[in-house]
């Protein structure tokens, strides 16, 4: 008797130890859900039919959960774009869609914007509007600038030119948001004055070589600076054939932008040399795997938040990219030029994607006590 009690208990102790051990597990997989919301997905900019979007969205649904509408020509056709967009929310993805300007179509976007919010719903997460504004005030022709040497006057200053392309910029967010609840663009350079402009999101572009915790550091620190969202965009490598970068490398860069903080990260995809655009099975691969450690193991991803900021004087329009690089395109390097340009490389170095680039206004001052170290471009920094 005794005996078959001890067995009893021998063997409740050892489901109880197995039931323990399978609610344990199953409760570290339901909190190995994402923690925070965020989107990824891809952006189309190829191609002018949409058989051509809903075969890219079939592709991606399953493992995306944010589309980008990116080809102005399929937009000509309002019909086109609605039942585009009608695909897009019936695969239960968020999306954006790219517009140009308010005259560029035979119908009205503002109205189109209206019913989009009451047909999608939360779905339509808003509008993208005008590419690369600060890249193009850098690198762009006078015709490309927000601001050329015309419109910044006889005797330009760094302050003068920074208002006026606020003040421009603006225009777009100040109608825009009116009838879309977000405005969004990408962007390679000023990222802080594009958020000034009251952007509400933009997309750090990860292109070529260049260092994406350089990128990290403006376009995170200025979305933190004005309580707005950032994310980033995987644009091209190369600039001809296959364009994008390996699938690894993709996925490298879309777990690096989820663990630095970023709200979206998309993929560009044009132009059209596969029936995908640029994108292949590799970088398809690569965002259904992404999409199974973001839901299975995203601590996977690491962490990379903020411990340091690098602060350089306002209005400061300069490009980062080399020690000679423009000052809003319409200046020549200057005296800070190469110890602003050597600070950044040495803070990237040290701490990779940990640190912000943050500019001198008083925005940043009950902010910079979120840091355990604060360098300004007048200090030596090592």
């Amino acid at each position: 008797m005794n005996r078959k009690l001890t067995i009893l208990v021998a063997a409740v102790l050892v489901a109880s130890v197995v039931l323990s051990l399978f609610l344990v597990q199953n409760w570290l997989s339901s909190n190995q859900t994402p923690a925070r919301e965020f989107y990824v997905g891809v952006m189309f900019a190829y191609g002018n039919e949409t058989s051509q979007v809903k075969a890219l969205v079939d592709k991606v649904k399953d493992y995306t959960n944010f589309f980008v509408l990116g080809s102005t020509d399929l937009l000509d056709s309002q019909s086109a774009l609605t039942e585009a967009c009608d695909y897009i929310y019936n695969a239960n993805l968020s999306f954006i869609v790219q517009f140009k300007g308010l005259q560029a179509y035979n119908y009205s976007i503002t109205d189109w914007m209206v019913m989009a919010h009451q047909r999608y719903g939360n779905q339509f997460l808003g509008v993208y509007r005008y590419d690369e504004p600060g890249g193009s005030q850098l690198d762009g022709n006078p015709a490309q600038q927000l601001i050329n040497s015309t419109a910044a006057g006889p005797n330009p200053t760094y302050a003068s030119v920074a208002n006026q392309y606020v003040y421009t910029l603006s225009y777009f967010s100040t109608y825009y948001l009116n009838y879309s609840p977000r405005i969004f663009t990408s962007d390679y350079a000023l990222y802080w004055f594009d958020y000034k402009a009251d952007y509400t999101t933009v997309f750090a572009e990860f292109v070529g070589n260049q260092s994406r915790d350089r990128h990290i550091a403006l376009c995170r620190g200025a979305a933190n600076a004005f309580d707005k969202d950032w994310g980033v965009i995987v644009t091209w490598k190369y600039n001809q054939a296959p364009y994008l970068e390996s699938g690894v490398e993709l996925y490298n860069d879309l777990a690096l932008a989820y663990s630095a903080g970023a709200k979206y990260a998309v993929v560009f995809s044009y132009p059209q040399i596969g029936p995908y655009g640029t994108l292949t099975d590799e970088h398809f691969q690569a965002l259904q795997l992404f999409w199974n450690m973001l839901h299975t193991n995203p601590g996977s991803f690491g962490s990379n938040p903020p411990n340091a900021a690098y602060v350089v004087p306002a209005d400061y329009g300069f490009g980062f990219r080399s020690a000679t690089d423009t000052i809003w395109g319409l200046f020549p390097p200057d005296e800070l030029s190469s110890k602003i340009f050597s600070d950044v490389s040495i803070l990237t170095v040290k701490y990779g994607a940990h640190f912000n680039i943050l500019y001198d206004e008083p925005v940043i001052t009950p902010l910079l006590k979120n840091y355990t170290q604060v360098f300004y471009w007048n200090q030596t920094v090592n």
